[in-house]
């Protein structure tokens, strides 16, 4: 039997926390009928407003928003969609906590449990990013999701079980489904498409050429791009012609041109995380937690030409922990540690590390907080950032003189011309309409003499790669058909995919292994969202088949929780045709209201005339 950590006084506290919340409801509801006889507590509709992308940002939000708030209106409510650009969007939900609901597609996401850390933890409520943007506190949660740090194996694997369904009861945001990604493509100079993965950035990487590939046929071999070809690819997402900074939040969804322009200690993959910019790394383990001695390739140098050294590690580190450097602590006594300013991108992976000491220009010690080494790999993940550029941008913001706001140079930079170590290096850009990036020859991602290197690939045959935006998915498939570039490189909806049929020079991509979900994301710091049972009612107003197949026209796969086909989901909480722990309050789309509005009236909550009204 696993043990679990509700054998640890998890259960005492929620006893003692149950009894505590009945003595309190039973006092507040004698006062709110005293009340309400009194005519005293007045009584208003439940009002909801999702915010999500327009139309012509992302394929599926906005129509996925609409039929959500159409199952609302139906039960009752209040209810509205409000788009927003995608910049904005992201600075109001994840910056601002301005929002009821927003319905976005995620980042891509790492398969393992600690993904949930930093969003659901509750010492990240108040901080900015992707660090619990809901603003969710539960003890119990937390109490999970500290624990499956410490633990392994089938230890782990019950922890992880206890928090999906803890998550799944509390509903802080709701996983409707991972789609597939659409692209359209061009084989007459590239090859390749359907196992390239591009959502991966070093899915671009390992496209074959056509002209390399009929030379070697012809026994001349490849050159690699010596030939001065160029990878042609269209994007409807602008943000990378404009901002480079691989800490901004509203700038970074995939994040993929900036991890072809950065490397990182590790990479994650199927099997876990691997040594990628390090040559290896060996653990042990310490009273205080695991301890990394972290070797780097040798002899690496940033794209500037200045050499990568371990002393760049250590800064990284540093910086992505408080990009102030602790230049923000106060003359009153205040510490550098609660006056810091950390990258909100990266928090819950840094907040692994407690320290990184230098050995020598090629090593360093990684000291990491109580933890697991299989846990503490995830750190191993952030792009390493070179110190002679980094180091002056910790000043606060200011505007006019005046600082204003928890936010310094690092983090609102553009970063263009960007300095990385990566395969490709930044050529040029202009904002809103292209991007340039060219092949890194001497990268160790290419180095064929180590054939014994499991990461290394061959190199790219393209010496440059270009990035156009256009302003819709229609128009991006439309410069494919007409020759003018070889891929789209952000997903287009499946609308277009009859465009991309017409075409006989145009291929339909077709990838099922996308790990960015779409989900709603729920303010729990704003009532009526404030009530748990008020969300996961709510979220059982959500047919996730009928999104599937009405809003993704076939191409996504509904799910109930972000591990969805992981290893970490047992079978009593994977989607079988419908969700285990929110079943949908009706069948094929049509809501079952009677059903609606008993759950409603269990939670709290009464109805006049149709409307689902709340106490104020």
């Amino acid at each position: 039997m696993v043990e679990s950590p509700r054998n640890t006084g998890v259960g005492r506290r929620a006893l003692l926390g149950t009894l505590a919340a009945g003595a309190t409801a039973s006092v507040s509801g004698c006062l709110r009928r005293a009340r309400s006889i009194a005519g005293w507590d007045p009584m208003t509709q439940v009002s909801l407003r999702i915010k999500t992308l327009p139309a012509d940002s992302d394929p599926y939000a906005l129509h996925a928003a609409r039929t959500i708030v159409s199952w609302y209106q139906a039960a009752g409510i209040d209810a509205q969609v409000i788009p927003v650009s995608e910049e904005e969007l992201l600075r109001q939900v994840l910056l601002g906590s301005d929002f009821d609901i927003f319905l976005v597609r995620t980042a891509s996401l790492d398969r393992d449990p600690d993904i949930l850390y930093g969003l659901l933890h509750s010492r990240f409520a108040d901080t900015r990013g992707w660090q619990n943007p809901f603003g969710f506190a539960d003890l119990d949660v937390d109490e999970w999701l500290e624990t499956q740090r410490r633990t392994t194996g089938d230890r782990r694997a019950g922890v992880v079980t206890d928090l999906i369904e803890s998550v799944g009861r509390s509903q802080p945001f709701t996983v409707l489904c991972f789609p597939d990604e659409i692209r359209a493509a061009r084989s007459e100079n590239y090859r390749g498409w359907q196992r390239a993965e591009l959502h991966s950035p070093h899915g671009y990487l390992r496209l074959n050429s056509v002209a390399d590939t009929d030379e070697s046929a012809d026994g001349d071999g490849g050159d690699g791009g010596d030939d001065g070809s160029t990878l042609r690819i269209v994007g409807t997402d602008r943000r990378p012609t404009e901002n480079l900074n691989p800490l901004s939040v509203e700038y970074r969804r995939s994040g993929v041109m900036t991890r072809l322009l950065y490397d990182s200690i590790g990479r994650a993959t199927a099997d876990g995380v691997s040594p990628w910019l390090a040559e290896s790394w060996t653990f042990a383990e310490t009273d205080d937690g695991p301890r990394a001695t972290v070797h780097l390739r040798p002899d690496r140098t940033w794209h500037d030409g200045e050499p990568l050294t371990a002393e760049d590690v250590a800064f990284t580190y540093a910086m992505l922990a408080d990009t102030s450097l602790g230049a923000t602590a106060d003359q009153e006594g205040e510490t550098a540690a609660e006056t810091r300013i950390p990258a909100p991108r990266f928090q819950g992976r840094t907040e692994l590390v407690d320290e990184v000491t230098v050995v020598d220009p090629s090593a360093a010690v990684v000291h990491f907080s109580d933890c697991s080494a299989q846990v503490a790999r995830r750190a191993f993940t952030v792009p390493i950032l070179p110190k002679h550029v980094w180091a002056d941008r910790t000043d606060r913001v200011s505007i006019s003189g005046i600082e204003v706001g928890s936010a310094t140079e690092a983090l609102v930079t553009n970063n263009i011309e960007p300095v990385g170590s990566g395969p490709l290096r930044f050529v040029e850009n202009t904002p809103r309409e292209s991007l340039v990036l060219e092949s890194v020859g001497e990268h160790f991602l290419f180095d064929e003499s180590d054939e014994s290197d499991a990461t290394r690939i061959a190199p790219p045959q393209f010496d440059r790669l270009e990035l156009q935006i256009v302003g819709s998915d229609n128009a991006a498939v439309g410069v494919v058909a007409d020759g003018n570039a070889d891929v789209t490189a952000t997903p287009v909806g499946a609308d277009t995919v009859p465009q991309i049929g017409r075409s006989s020079d145009v291929d339909l991509v077709v990838s099922q292994s996308s790990s960015s979900p779409y989900l709603l994301g729920y303010n729990t710091q704003r009532p009526p969202l404030t009530n748990p049972r008020f969300r996961h009612t709510i979220a059982r107003l959500v047919d996730r088949s009928t999104l599937a197949t009405d809003v993704f026209n076939g191409y996504a796969r509904p799910a109930v929780t972000l591990l969805d086909g992981t290893e970490w989901v047992s079978g009593g909480l994977e989607w079988d045709g419908a969700d285990p722990m929110t079943p949908f309050l009706g069948s094929d789309g049509d809501l079952d209201l009677e059903a609606v509005r008993t759950e409603f009236r269990n939670a709290g909550f009464e109805y006049q005339d149709g409307k689902l009204m709340r106490r104020t």
